[in-house]
């Protein structure tokens, strides 16, 4: 059993020191103050002497993501987006699933950013205003602002403009070709 460090007792489940140095090599090597240079500042804990109560909890409305590693939320935390829908399944999944320290939990929350920009842009198409293909892929200043010309400079790392046409014309044209087809199958009908 551990000791939390900003609540008073211990939390079950953690496993001791000795338990972690058996079982992951190099475990604790800092744990020694002799071996840690900042030592005289730093304090683990709340201090014996110290008279500090838990702040009161802000109140949980809706649940909120939190790593696997922790008991419990911080006492204040932020609810600016909660989490909806389809990504919001898949960052709960990768909260509850798996730890910080895994490659799959950090994939699992860039897919539900890829998941939510589709989504927002698909939701723009139901709007007045859609999203402009043309303005926001720069295309238009590629003609007006020298952008051919200005990729061949001396100097210029960016030599990708063999990759723009694959990753910014194929998807539309991909998702053109999709709706042409479905369409001509619903005019069959």
């Amino acid at each position: 059993m551990a000791k939390i460090p900003y609540i008073r007792g211990v939390r079950p489940g953690i496993p001791s020191a000795d338990e972690l140095r058996a079982r992951i090599p190099g475990w604790g090597v800092d744990l020694d103050p002799a071996d840690r240079p900042a030592f005289p500042r730093e304090i683990n804990g709340v201090p014996e002497n110290v008279v500090w109560d838990f702040p009161e909890e802000q109140v949980e409305h809706h649940p909120r993501e939190r790593s696997i590693e922790h008991a419990r939320l911080t006492p204040v935390f932020g609810t600016v987006a909660p989490l909806q829908g389809v990504p919001g399944a898949v960052r709960r999944l990768a909260y509850a699933r798996y730890s910080e320290a895994r490659a799959a939990h950090w994939l699992l929350l860039l897919a539900a950013d890829r998941i939510e920009s589709k989504q927002a842009l698909w939701q723009s198409f139901s709007t007045d205003r859609p999203d402009s293909f043309l303005e926001e892929t720069g295309i238009r200043a590629e003609r007006s602002h020298h952008g051919f010309s200005s990729r061949w400079r001396r100097g210029r790392v960016d030599k990708h403009q063999v990759l723009d046409p694959v990753v910014l014309a194929l998807p539309a044209i991909l998702g053109g070709w999709a709706v042409t087809r479905v369409v001509r199958r619903l005019v069959r009908l």
